[in-house]
């Protein structure tokens, strides 16, 4: 008998490979089944509620914080002279 042909080789291999086996039983197909579909729902809910929970912070942080006071610089100021270049003056 080849080694390749050995019970344990073959064992071995779906081990290695990662493939995972669908069960034969179909009953217990069916269960792993609404398993798989009941943790995908859960999944999908929770990424809604954390979803919805940083939009909601979001604007909430909008609402509470002053319209009208600057943001708080860190305390470096970028000083400079600016000038609007026209269209007509650009390089192509």
């Amino acid at each position: 008998m080849s080694f390749f042909q050995h019970s344990a080789f073959l064992r071995l291999r779906t081990l290695v490979s990662g493939t995972p086996r669908r069960p034969r039983h179909p009953l217990l197909r069916l269960v792993l089944g609404l398993l798989g579909i009941a943790l995908l729902l859960a999944l999908l809910a929770v990424g809604l509620v954390v979803g919805l929970a940083m939009l909601l912070g979001g604007q909430l942080l909008r609402l509470f914080t002053r319209p009208g006071k600057p943001a708080r610089g860190r305390g470096r100021i970028l000083e400079g002279d600016y000038r609007v270049v026209g269209k007509p003056s650009l390089a192509r």
